[in-house]
């Protein structure tokens, strides 16, 4: 998958004139006293900082994500970071190698709080106790996107990042599709969900979707793939070509994997459909266009609960 697909270019940077967005809010929330990014950047990997070493980053950290905010990743130079933060360069580098270095520890808090709540998606079951867990759970990601949307804004303009960085995007994108996949059609019959070998599969080829069918292609000879001896007689209690007993009310129809087959197929393109729609309408949310937060979380509970759970 190309990465046009996630690209969301921000509303008047095309001409060079930020976009006016909402406050930034603050990465430290309720019990996020310890962040991936409070170790620091490259410079500081070999020492364990002590608690003013750590305060530093952090309020190096909270003034750089301000300024990507209001301005954009490229608009921001080190001089702003350390002129919000009230320190001086030498405390900057200090830490962090350069911008980038800078980004990438931001990036680690963003990663790991959006692979908690992969790991969280819930098994969606087909009444009102399975959507109110998933509108619990949209409920979460869009808290978790609006904490970091500065910085997953700077990750979906593919421009802007290096190959290593947008990777780690799209490997944990793949990942949120799989447990959606699997939380929406966990409690679905059996046929509809892929098997966790095949999903691992997919996502390291970047792709979602595979052939479940190939042992059952039409037009196989009869008897065909079948030890001799396997208790079948040719045209035994077989209509010719049908591969069906008579009347086991399946004459003409494709086989049973197949049947399954397509679902299968089907689920894991949704579950990205949905991925993509919850990222643009958080983007959406995360700029100027002032949507009703709680109205927009039942509206995409309710998209997504009907995608997996149609009549």
């Amino acid at each position: 998958m190309s990465r046009e697909a996630f690209r969301g270019a921000v509303p008047g940077e095309a001409e060079g004139q930020p976009a006016a967005k909402p406050a930034a809010r603050s990465w430290v929330g309720a019990g996020r006293t310890k962040r991936p990014s409070l170790g620091g950047g490259r410079p500081a990997q070999d020492r364990e900082l002590r608690a003013q070493g750590r305060q530093t980053v952090r309020r190096l950290l909270e003034a750089g994500l301000a300024e990507f905010d209001e301005r954009g990743f490229q608009a921001v130079r080190v001089d702003d970071i350390v002129r919000r933060a009230r320190t001086s360069h030498g405390t900057f580098y200090l830490y962090f190698a350069n911008k980038d270095d800078f980004f990438k520890a931001l990036l680690r808090d963003a990663l790991h709080d959006m692979g908690v709540i992969t790991d969280a998606f819930p098994v969606v079951t087909r009444n009102d106790a399975g959507r109110a867990a998933l509108r619990q759970w949209v409920h979460t990601f869009c808290e978790t996107y609006a904490a970091h949307a500065a910085v997953i804004r700077i990750l979906s303009q593919a421009e802007l990042v290096g190959e290593e960085v947008w990777g780690d995007g799209l490997q944990l994108l793949f990942r949120l599709a799989e447990a959606i996949t699997q939380g929406m059609t966990a409690a679905a019959p059996h046929g509809l969900s892929p098997t966790p070998a095949e999903g691992a599969d997919r996502q390291e080829a970047g792709q979602g979707v595979a052939d479940h069918g190939r042992a059952t292609v039409d037009g196989r000879a009869p008897g065909e793939g079948q030890a001799p001896g396997d208790g079948h007689a040719p045209g035994e209690g077989q209509a010719p070509g049908d591969g069906h007993a008579p009347g086991d009310g399946q004459a003409g129809d494709e086989p049973a994997d197949r049947q399954t087959a397509a679902p299968a197929e089907h689920a894991e393109l949704t579950a990205v459909a949905c991925l993509l729609m919850l990222e643009r309408v958080n983007y959406l949310l995360s700029v100027e266009v002032r949507l009703p937060r709680e109205e927009m979380v039942d509206r995409l509970t309710a998209i997504m609960f009907a995608a997996f759970h149609s009549p």
